[in-house]
């Protein structure tokens, strides 16, 4: 099976300390380190739930390498990722024969996890024969391959993963009740990154480790802040592309949060050129004045408006969300402002 339908590995190691896998000291991250050091040493069926690109397969691995099957192999499938006729095949293996296109013998994940784990990501697109099948392995722990006549005795600690509300899959009937109880004994909920934005330094620590530190780019006080206050749709995947992205575009350089909104496209990057000027409207005058000419009102409004952004953005740091508080703006609505006039990080940085 090619390597873009299923992940799957083994691993053979000695316990690993769960700091290692799940990073980050927030509320939300301390409780599920002390769940996973709970179950760990079990061999109980643990389902665990929680929103794409948030680390459900960390968490996975973290319950293998700190429990007793560490130095037992870890094999790791993503149900939703194989074709339904081959899923059967995948899990029980297959006879030299079975189908067209068996041409020898090969086990099947179970076999292969035999005393170690199996993990099965994104249960709940698995086919509902399938569930059928599943549940009685898990019951007799006795595999079939396609296509052969015997039953094979095997050891293996399941552990489950679903972004999707099986709960209300079983209600449509899509999915097996007697099969979420199976593999549910223990049920993990693992935070989204939005939950747990105290964390993102560590995060970003962790996803630079082991890189030369003089390629890595850095963080200020300043974005690390914007970093927070991104709402992470995509979760934790999304911060490591983030990173990932800044290492590239502001190779060794320290970034601020006008470099952060660059990140996250919400801003056109900034070109290698020297930036160009804003040009100032005429300031507002100090003295009282003749209306012998027409006042070009619009400049003088825009000089204010110009002013006020570069006090509040100098005040916040410049912070972005913070300045915007400051000028009860929204923050897209500043940044446009902020485009209008020219103003950029350069810019900040000199006045």
């Amino acid at each position: 099976m090619s390597s873009n339908i299923c992940a799957a590995e083994t691993a053979a190691a000695k316990p690993i300390a769960i700091e290692e896998y799940l990073i980050g000291d927030s509320a939300p991250m301390l409780l599920l380190r002390n769940m996973v050091r709970r179950v760990a040493n079990s061999s109980a069926s643990v389902m665990i739930c929680g929103a794409s690109g948030s680390g459900k397969e960390v968490v996975a691995r973290a319950i293998h390498a700190a429990g007793l099957r560490a130095s037992k192999p870890y094999v790791a499938l993503n149900c939703g990722a194989i074709p339904a006729e081959l899923i059967e095949s995948e899990l029980f293996g297959h006879e030299r024969g079975a189908f067209t296109g068996a041409q020898a013998r090969r086990t099947g994940h179970f076999e292969n996890a035999h005393k170690g784990t199996l993990f099965l990501d994104e249960i709940g697109d698995m086919r509902f024969d399938m569930q059928v099948k599943l549940l009685r392995v898990l019951e007799d722990g006795l595999v079939s391959r396609v296509g052969g006549n015997s039953a094979l005795p095997v050891d293996v600690r399941i552990i489950s993963a679903t972004h999707q509300n099986l709960e209300q899959a079983i209600t449509n009937g899509r999915f097996r009740q007697d099969l979420y109880f199976r593999l549910g004994v223990v049920l993990l909920h693992v935070p989204t990154l939005a939950e747990r934005v105290e964390d993102i330094p560590q995060l970003i620590a962790h996803f630079q480790r082991g890189k030369n530190s003089a390629d890595n780019c850095h963080f200020d006080h300043s974005a690390i802040a914007q970093l927070q206050a991104h709402d992470w749709p995509g979760n934790v995947r999304e911060l490591r592309n983030i990173v990932e992205r800044a290492n590239v575009l502001f190779h060794g350089e320290t970034i601020d949060a006008f470099g952060v909104d660059q990140l996250l496209g919400r801003m056109a990057p900034r070109m290698n050129v020297a930036p160009r000027a804003a040009t100032l409207p005429d300031p507002i005058p100090t003295k009282p004045q003749t209306w012998d000419a027409p006042i070009d009102l619009k400049a003088q409004i825009e000089g204010i408006e110009l002013e006020r952004i570069q006090i509040a953005l100098g005040r916040a740091d410049g912070v972005i969300s913070e300045a915007a508080r400051l000028l009860t703006l929204k923050r897209t609505t500043l940044i446009e402002k902020m485009r209008k006039y020219g103003v950029d990080r350069v810019m900040l940085q000199e006045n």
